[in-house]
């Protein structure tokens, strides 16, 4: 693989460009990058989604798939969009990017990073030969990777915050804005919750970056669908709402998660931990989360960063937690999966994990 390549060859201090710097060199267009611990995809997949709309078709790839390099095949692009791992940005040196975003840093990978201000500075790397560095205000660890005489877009989820896109609330609507303008309301979308609500402030600031014109980002964000296991709703069943966010693969996901939902929620958590501090997760949960149905190997240490905080059940399986959510649900209520783990304890991969949850489901249905 193409990927496995070029990190082994940053590895042996070979000084690979990577695939993104050759798309970057190659390429007959302009290259945004996306990078940071959550909402990568769902960024990359909007923006080139809103780019198409607005006229620039656009190739995206890179940690997405496909492979950076296999966006160079073929022609009539005009924009290319780069999701952009840590991991890629440690082995990439030549990559010119017209606009780049992180889009957060929170606690993750720290089975290989010294600590998370490592894997902050392999995230800030992303802004070197940038046009346009797009900043998330409510990340002070983003906040500070601004760069001198960087021309710079910010975003932010509090109207008060002064950033360029901002989330206000205007009788009892979520609106997106450009400064004190009104963009769309979230309840025009196909994307749920204040975290989808930072990625789309991310994606509209990313289009003025590359400017792209507004109209037909607006009407993109609309028809967004999002993409799979990411708060995905999977049924309803006895008045009870099903909803599969398995990419939520580490606290900071599940954190985001559970936030963009009101009701009470009964939530499935664990797997492969990856040396994570669990207990952020005890705040947010309190009051909201009914019980919790834990799985997978670090699931005694997330019940001990939970404890006193909700009623807990340790399950054997998923198939086993769905069903113990399911009795203990009543209508109302959402159980959601957020692992705030990994998943290859357990399963092939996210994608995997989130599709026998699916199943599970539907078997309730039957």
């Amino acid at each position: 693989r193409q990927q496995e390549f070029f990190c082994a060859a940053g590895g042996r201090g070979i000084g690979g460009r990577g695939g993104g710097g050759l798309v970057a060199e190659r390429g007959a267009a302009p290259v945004a990058g996306v990078t940071g611990t959550n909402g990568k995809s769902t960024v990359t997949s909007l923006l080139a989604h809103m780019a198409g709309r607005a006229g620039r078709p656009a190739r995206a790839g890179g940690n997405l798939s496909p492979p950076a390099l296999d966006l160079l095949e073929g022609g009539g692009v005009s924009l290319y969009v780069l999701e952009l791992s840590s991991y890629q940005l440690e082995t990439t040196h030549s990559l010119h990017l017209a606009a780049a975003t992180v889009l957060n840093v929170t606690a993750d990978h720290l089975d290989r990073y010294a600590d998370i201000e490592a894997y902050a500075a392999a995230k800030a790397r992303i802004f070197e030969r940038c046009d346009t560095a797009v900043l998330n205000l409510d990340d002070a660890r983003v906040a500070a990777m601004a760069r001198p005489g960087q021309r710079t877009l910010t975003f932010s989820l509090d109207a008060r915050s002064g950033a360029d896109f901002v989330l206000a609330t205007e009788q009892g609507r979520d609106w997106l804005c450009r400064g004190s303008e009104r963009l769309l309301a979230m309840d025009e979308l196909r994307l749920v919750g204040r975290h989808n609500a930072a990625n789309a402030l991310a994606a509209l600031a990313m289009g003025e970056a590359l400017g792209l014109a507004r109209e037909p980002l607006l009407a993109a964000l609309r028809d967004f669908p999002g993409l799979p296991h990411r708060a995905a709703f999977v049924a309803e069943i006895g008045g009870v709402r099903y909803v599969n966010d398995s990419k939520g693969t580490n606290v900071g996901a599940t954190l985001a998660a559970v936030a963009g939902f009101t009701g009470p929620l009964l939530l499935i958590a664990g797997g492969d931990g990856k040396n994570q501090d669990f207990s952020p997760l005890a705040a947010a949960l309190a009051g909201k989360v009914r019980r919790v149905l834990t799985i997978g190997r670090d699931a005694p240490r997330i019940e001990a960063a939970l404890a006193g905080v909700c009623p807990i059940e340790r399950c054997a399986t998923l198939e086993e937690a769905v069903v113990a959510a399911a009795r203990a649900a009543r209508p109302g209520d959402t159980v959601l999966l957020s692992p705030a783990c990994a998943s290859l304890d357990m399963f092939r991969d996210y994608a995997h994990r989130g599709e026998v949850f699916a199943e599970a489901v539907r078997r309730l249905a039957a």
